[in-house]
């Protein structure tokens, strides 16, 4: 079989690493890096990360510009001859739109790259500022997922169990919750695959979510965990992701959060503890302290 020589996935010894959540994949024979996609990278840099890109790229722009005037000894009126200094700080205030004086461009030379860097710093100062805007102003969700699930009766029916902490002291509203399973299992023709089955919740939407709550899933007859056992979990490789997606009400923007659990961060025959307790002035009060914690049960009827 022959491969298109314009094709992006040509064959090349290239190895980029990609994380979701626990799992972390190695693509082959991929581009580590997209010219079209700098913007989307910017973004995801860390704020150190972001800070020495910009600083960077404008030491780069001053070095750049610096070197230009130094081309012409006569292009900059009182910059000393040679010296880099001098046509550095002058391409950093002009860069800037600053003018203090002391020197200016004396030839035509002078006045085009001056120009040229005065249109570099407009644009560049309109792209910085649109990145960092961007970067304060994106929606996150602040939503606590608990380090473990556990499987309990619930109401006389085996459970599936998650806790969700809402960190903001501001209700979400319009939550969707999602959970599914991707285990592996033998097709009939004897094939090994990864299969993803969406679990049924007790609730899959609310009209709003101030504070912790339980997602549940009734492993039932219906359920495709339906009479597995922990041994099962482990032979199978089962994980379980959960997902919600709801509303910030203060940036009125949709946020969304997910977290994955392996088989051996699930729990079996236990339960979260209750943190929900009524004070004496008759207020509802719960205990975030608690979130994760949990607590043995009598064995699960078989």
């Amino acid at each position: 079989m022959s491969l298109n020589p314009n094709s992006t996935m040509s064959r090349k010894p290239r190895r980029v690493r990609v994380r979701s959540g626990q799992v972390e994949l190695v693509k082959l024979n991929t581009k580590a890096f997209d010219l079209r996609d700098t913007y989307h990278l910017i973004l995801t840099l860390s704020w150190p990360g972001f800070a020495g890109v910009v600083f960077g790229i404008y030491l780069l722009i001053n070095v750049a510009f610096a070197a230009l005037y130094m081309l012409n000894p006569h292009a900059i009126a009182e910059m000393a001859p040679g010296s880099f200094s001098d046509a550095f700080f002058f391409s950093v205030e002009t860069l800037a739109t600053v003018g203090y004086g002391h020197m200016y461009p004396e030839t035509f030379y002078g006045h085009l790259i001056a120009m040229l860097e005065i249109m570099v710093g407009m644009f560049g100062l309109a792209v910085i500022t649109g990145l960092i805007f961007v970067r304060f102003s994106r929606p996150t969700a602040r939503l606590h997922f608990s380090n473990v699930a556990v499987i309990a009766p619930f109401d006389g029916v085996p459970t599936l169990m998650i806790r969700v902490a809402n960190l903001r002291h501001q209700a979400m509203v319009e939550p969707e919750f999602r959970m599914i399973v991707n285990r592996d299992t033998i097709t009939a023709e004897g094939d090994d695959v990864r299969r993803f089955r969406l679990l049924k919740l007790e609730f899959e939407h609310l009209i709003a979510f101030p504070a912790v709550l339980t997602v549940r899933h009734r492993i039932d007859e219906k359920s495709p965990l339906f009479g597995m056992t922990p041994e099962d979990f482990q032979k199978q490789d089962v994980r379980i992701v959960a997902s919600i997606v709801g509303v910030d009400t203060v940036i009125v923007a949709p946020v969304q959060s997910l977290r994955d659990y392996n088989y051996d961060q699930i729990e079996w025959n236990r339960r979260f503890v209750e943190i929900y307790a009524e004070n004496e002035e008759g207020d509802w009060t719960v205990d975030y302290a608690r979130i994760d914690e949990t607590e043995d049960i009598v064995a699960m009827a078989q």
